[in-house]
Formats: C-alpha cells, sequence, structure tokens
C-alpha cells in the first residue's frame, strides 16, 4: 500500500515538474517532455486512465501556467486559445503509441519515441491548416502548396520534438528501469 502511494506523488511530481519545464523561458520551442510521458504512460501504467491522464494534466497545467504569464504580461503565448481540445486530444491519442510498445527495449522505445511526435506533427499541423491556423497566425490556402507550407513551417518545432522525446524518453524509461532493477518492483502494467 505504501509504494502504492509513493507512486502516484511521484507521478502527481512528474506532472508538476514536466508543466513547470515546459514554460520555462527561453526553453527551445518544441523541447517539451509532455510527449514522452505519453508514450512512457501507455507502455509502463496498467490502469489506462490515469495513462490517458497523465500526460493531458500535464499540458492543461503547463497551459495554465502559461495563461497566467500570459494575462501578467510576462510572455506573448497565451495558454488557452481556439482549437485547444484539439491539443488535448492529440496528447491523449499519443498514449495510444505507448500501448504499442510491446516490451520495454531501446528499439520500440526508441520507434515510439519517433512515432509519438511525427504523428503529432502531421495531425496538428494539418488540424492548424484545415482551421485556416488563424489562432496561430498562420493562413495558408487550401491547396496542397498551402498544406506543404503549413507542415514547413512546422519542422522546427517537429525537430525538437523529436530530441525532446528522445532524451525525456530516455529518462523516463531509464530511471523506471533503473527502478525496477534496484529490487523496487512496482507493477505499473499486466503481462496480458
Amino acid at each position: 500500500m505504501k509504494s502504492s502511494k509513493n507512486l502516484v506523488w511521484s507521478f502527481l511530481l512528474l506532472v508538476i515538474i514536466a508543466a513547470l519545464y515546459r514554460v520555462i523561458p527561453g526553453r527551445p520551442f518544441g523541447f517539451a517532455p509532455q510527449w514522452a510521458m505519453a508514450v512512457f504512460a501507455g507502455a509502463v501504467i496498467r490502469d489506462r486512465k490515469w495513462a490517458f491522464i497523465i500526460p493531458v494534466l500535464s499540458m492543461f497545467i503547463s497551459d495554465l501556467f502559461y495563461q497566467l504569464l500570459y494575462m501578467g504580461g510576462m510572455t506573448a503565448i497565451p495558454g488557452f486559445y481556439d482549437g485547444q481540445w484539439q491539443n488535448y486530444l492529440l496528447f491523449a491519442g499519443l498514449v495510444f503509441v505507448g500501448f504499442a510498445v510491446k516490451k520495454l527495449n531501446v528499439l520500440q522505445i526508441t520507434a515510439a519515441s519517433f512515432a509519438a511526435p511525427t504523428l503529432y506533427f502531421l495531425v496538428s499541423n494539418f488540424l492548424v491548416w484545415a482551421s485556416n491556423g488563424a489562432a496561430r497566425g498562420l493562413d495558408r490556402p487550401k491547396t496542397f502548396s498551402g498544406l506543404l507550407l503549413c507542415y514547413t513551417d512546422g519542422i522546427p518545432f517537429y525537430q525538437m520534438s523529436i530530441l525532446a522525446t528522445l532524451v525525456f524518453s530516455g529518462i523516463l524509461f531509464g530511471s523506471y528501469y533503473l527502478f525496477q532493477k534496484s529490487g523496487q518492483r512496482v507493477s505499473l502494467k499486466s503481462n496480458a
């Protein structure tokens, strides 16, 4: 019981730290832990409800921080904007990438760490293009060329999201592995 309570506190701390990290001034845009959190949650957390809640809660808390900073005139990035619900759905959907990790090995974790930000990049930029991108200051024509422009706009963000997912997946899965190896067996996922 004590181990379970410690685990809940650990995940709560993880959510808060990841949320705070995302709003650090000067952080490379797109270099955030939430993609890795979604993959990790899907791969190791047995209770699927919590697997979805953890990355989305972290995003929501960081968006709340962004909104407070925006309202205080400390950032030009608003925390909440039109169409943001799509972001939360996308991050929840990335948990399915973690569900696809059947064995916690370097190959599968690396593949998932590339797949999650790639899926996010493809779907989110398509949605920005399809919605005229007004909320993000983009207004690309509804042509194939306009769609390609929208994807081109997102490439720097995409590159950072891949790097971030690889780094933070290494941290999350590596810590989990070391924790398990130390004899502190924690069953977060069933073998079924």
